[in-house]
């Protein structure tokens, strides 16, 4: 027998689905065919037997519609107040949002998943407290009648004559942790109907003869059983135990302005779920867009946004041949299927323009087209906003009529070198042309067709001067001419919008690209976020302002006006940075065109990576939603500027985590360096004290006397150490100021040496100048030790009766100091790395004693910072020559 096992891979996805689930609210959903099933009993019977387990429970919300049982079952549980808003003259009762995530209890009882709430609460929709609620990890219970499922709305609707205005998207009722079906026979809620168990007596009666007749309360329940077992179906999917169903399928949906548009979305929705396939709506934008009624695009914005909580992907084409962008979709995208609304199929009693289905089924006859109809919807007629007067009218008659007489001479002058009125005819054409590429509307191309059939009329035929025509052909030429001046002007005309369009998708376009590459070149957060605002102003021409994100919270906002002189005062209020910050805890948008916080002025949204959010954009858009296309390039660069955001934060983490490391580095080389080097000077102070201490009579004067010396060179080395260390710290961290004065160089190398190791005078040391006055501009104190670090490297890696010469000289403005010895010298692998600090060269020393191997590191870091520089060389025939600079300071004489 096979056995059924996920792959790797299944199991991979099933772990990251778990691990984003941790910390959020389970949900169960109590389902029910109908009022009066039991749901809210049943929902309160669980509640207590949650709380016998020791659970925390609280009820949100429950409304007991005068039932005596569901009454009693609220005995014993926490009640959370209700919220009162005024609405319309009276009090309404809602749900306590803030009051519940306050109380954060265990558990919360939120009934009637798909009401909506009274105006002043934050949310348009109980289903988005809810979810909020289980983004603060609190479990809910609820209810929800199969009716309110929004995919299934126009089926009920079609079997019980209701339209239900509150609905839920499918994917609440999908994404649900446990869907409980409350069910009971048909007759038996007929019965308890009319025993007012559900409703009062008047209301039942009413009931019992529209909506719960048997009839259709047995079609409801067997959709709530189905819409169950779908869930399970695809809980079963998700979790890999079945397979994908018909994973090739991809249903297309057209969307439009058509009050019947909502009906052929859910059933596409429906269609998309039942072949388990990819679900997409595509908007197809003519150049007649921008002339659509502002209800119409009320009507268009809810279709879209109705398809994307069906779960669709909106897409926008452009063109003007609805039928071919269709089509070409389709190819492009891999669609099988199609679903198209009755209107697209209506028959024609004569012969005509082809149907959108069958110019589609013409251009793509493999793909599958449905066509839903709708017998209550009456035809619909796209309504055309009124006509707009031309802003520059006066300007554009100019123009008409300058074009008009400018085509009345050229073909009198025609008509005098005896041409042909073909040749005028085609003057007036040019001249209808013109008008339509130079006037801002279509009116004036049309109106001047007719004009210049007149002015031809008119000048050019027989009688002349008059609208009269003796020739029996002319009528027809005048038809002809007009038909061709029309037909000229008209496609002028649309060119020129769909050259406008162009534009306008190219500009959008440019913007996107443009944010892309200036993004790229930004270094910090700074210059990421005032990118993204000036793109964002120039693709929509509105205020811009942005919240970045700190380590407690959201920071002061950055206003960016899109014209100057408005202050940011009015969009920074505490309600302002409230809705803010609620978009920043939640990671979803908010604000004016929303469901959430509606009444702010400005659009919020969030900036962000997944879960991770880098910062809150606030729009200035007033009333006017954002359209779809706009809506996806606004995302479109925000996406980009978070990507921008996190590589910039992951940049300024991985430095950090580099310069701690390297700290930590140092850190364990120089206690390494330490515990190690400090073992030696340290252990012989400590013996040669305790045998001064036990036996100090007993030992003759010379060999105290060589004693006390020894732990004096000890203890000088130890405290030349410590001066290393503390001048690399100081040096490292940027805490060293130099204490620049003019010194005489000779005068800082015979101080520097009489601090030298006292074993120097055991070697020949010399100090030679050229006889010039070389005055520095130095610190003194840190010269000093440079040249003692530099004498004892000298002292300790060359033999007793080394001769070691101090020099130095003037080079142009710079004075030079040579440090040079004839003992073993350096080794060229040991030269590149000599001023390394921890680096020490392998040759042996006078005593045992090992090297930190900063005393070279840190004479680089005091040259280099008063502007000199040191190198190392050999000296001949032998030895090691170091060689550092420093500027000079000119000394002005006065006579």
């Amino acid at each position: 027998m096979r056995e059924d096992r996920s792959s790797p891979e299944e199991l991979l996805r099933q772990i990251k689905m778990e691990e984003g689930k941790k910390g959020r609210g389970s949900l169960k959903i109590f389902f029910g065919y109908a009022a009066g099933v039991g749901k809210t009993y049943a929902m309160l019977k669980a509640a207590h037997a949650e709380q016998k387990r020791g659970c925390d429970v609280v009820v949100g919300y429950v409304e007991a519609h005068a039932r005596p049982q569901t009454a009693q079952l609220l005995q014993g549980l926490e009640l959370l107040p209700t919220r009162r808003v005024a609405h319309g003259g009276i009090t309404l009762r809602e749900f306590d949002l803030d009051a519940a995530i306050k109380r954060r209890p265990q558990l919360i009882l939120v009934d009637e998943l798909a009401h909506t709430n009274a105006e002043g609460c934050r949310h348009l929709k109980r289903y988005q407290d809810v979810n909020e609620l289980l983004e603060q990890g609190i479990d809910v219970y609820t209810t929800v009648n199969v009716q309110h499922i929004e995919s299934l709305n126009d089926l009920v609707a079609s079997i019980t004559g209701v339209t239900v205005k509150e609905r839920i998207p499918d994917s609440v009722f999908d994404g649900a942790d446990q869907v409980k079906l409350v069910d009971i026979e048909p007759k038996e809620l007929i019965e308890r109907l009319g025993e007012g168990k559900v409703y009062q007596k008047p209301q039942a009666e009413r009931a019992l003869y529209n909506f719960f007749t048997e009839q259709n309360l047995v079609a409801l329940r067997e959709i709530a059983l189905r819409r169950t077992a779908d869930r399970v179906n695809r809980m079963a999917e998700r979790s890999g135990r079945r397979a994908g169903g018909f994973a090739d399928e991809h249903i297309l949906v057209c969307l439009s302005s058509s009050p019947t548009n909502p009906k052929i979305i859910r059933t596409a929705a429906r269609m998309a779920s039942a072949f388990h396939g990819n679900f997409t709506a595509l908007f197809v934008e003519t150049p007649d867009f921008p002339g659509m009624s502002e209800e119409n695009r009320g009507r268009l914005r809810r279709n879209i946004h109705l398809a994307q909580q069906l779960g669709a992907t909106i897409e926008t084409a452009y063109g003007e041949d609805v039928a071919f962008q269709i089509a070409e979709f389709a190819r492009l995208a891999g669609v099988s299927k199609i679903v198209l609304g009755r209107s697209s199929a209506r028959r024609r009693l004569l012969p005509g323009r082809p149907s959108l289905t069958e110019r589609i089924t013409r251009i793509s006859p493999s793909l599958d087209i449905y066509i839903i109809p709708d017998q209550n919807t009456p035809r619909y007629k796209p309504k055309r906003r009124p006509v707009q007067r031309p802003k520059n009218i006066l300007l554009d008659l100019c123009k008409s009529l300058l074009a008009l007489g400018i085509s009345t001479a050229i073909g009198y002058l025609f008509d005098c070198l005896g041409f042909s009125e073909a040749n005028i005819i085609t003057v007036y054409i040019l001249g209808v042309l013109v008008t339509a590429v130079i006037t801002s509307h279509r009116a004036f191309s049309l109106v001047g067709s007719l004009i210049s059939v007149l002015l031809f009329n008119f000048f050019f035929t027989e009688p002349r001067f008059t609208l009269s025509a003796y020739d029996a052909g002319y009528p027809a030429t005048f038809l002809i001419m007009l038909a061709a001046a029309f037909l000229t002007s008209s496609l002028a005309a649309r060119i020129k919008r769909q050259a406008r369009q162009s534009a306008e998708t190219a500009f959008r376009t440019k913007i996107l690209f443009d944010t892309n590459r200036q993004l790229g070149s930004e270094q910090d957060a700074d210059g990421i976020v005032s990118v993204t605002c000036n793109q964002l102003q120039k693709l929509l021409g509105k205020d811009v302002i942005f919240y970045s994100v700190g380590e407690e919270g959201l920071r002061a906002p950055q206003f960016f006006p899109a014209h100057p002189g408005i202050g940011p005062d009015a969009y920074t209020t505490g309600n302002e940075r409230a809705v803010a910050s609620w978009v920043y805890h939640n990671n979803k948008h908010a604000g004016a065109t929303t469901n959430t916080l509606g009444d702010s002025k400005c659009l919020y949204l969030s900036v962000r990576v997944g879960t991770q959010v880098y910062g809150v954009v606030g729009l200035v858009i007033g009333g006017a939603p954002l359209d779809a296309f706009e809506n996806s390039i606004v995302l479109s660069i925000l996406g980009e500027c978070a990507l921008a955001l996190k590589n910039e934060r992951t940049t300024r983490e991985r430095e950090e985590a580099a310069l701690l490391a390297k700290n930590e580095q140092l850190r364990a080389n120089l206690l390494r360096s330490i515990s190690h080097d400090l073992r030696t000077p340290l252990t012989s102070i400590s013996g040669n004290a305790g045998i001064l201490l036990s036996s100090e009579e007993s030992i003759d004067k010379g060999k105290r006397r060589q004693l006390y010396a020894d732990i004096y060179d000890d203890s000088l080395w130890l405290i030349n150490l410590v001066e290393n260390l503390l001048s690399v710290t100081r040096i490292e961290d940027g805490t060293m100021k130099l204490r620049l004065t003019t010194e005489l160089l000779e005068e800082i190398i015979g101080e520097a040496l009489q601090h030298t190791d006292r074993r120097r005078s055991e070697h020949d040391v010399q100090l030679k100048a050229d006889g010039s006055l070389l005055l520095v501009k130095a610190d003194a104190r840190l010269i000093m030790q440079v040249v003692i670090n530099l004498v004892d490297n000298a002292v300790k890696y060359t033999p007793p009766g080394s001769q070691i010469v101090i020099e130095t000289k003037r080079e142009g403005t710079m004075a030079v100091v040579t440090v040079r010895d004839n003992g073993g010298g350096i080794s060229d692998e040991a030269k590149k790395h000599i001023f390394d600090m921890f680096y020490t060269a392998g040759a042996g020393a006078a005593d045992s004693r090992r090297s930190l191997g900063l005393g070279l590191a840190l004479c680089k870091s005091i040259v280099t910072a008063h502007g000199g520089n040191i190198t190392v060389g050999d000296n001949q025939p032998h030895g090691a020559v170091f060689t550092f600079t420093l500027p000079m300071e000119e000394v002005k004489l006065h006579e």
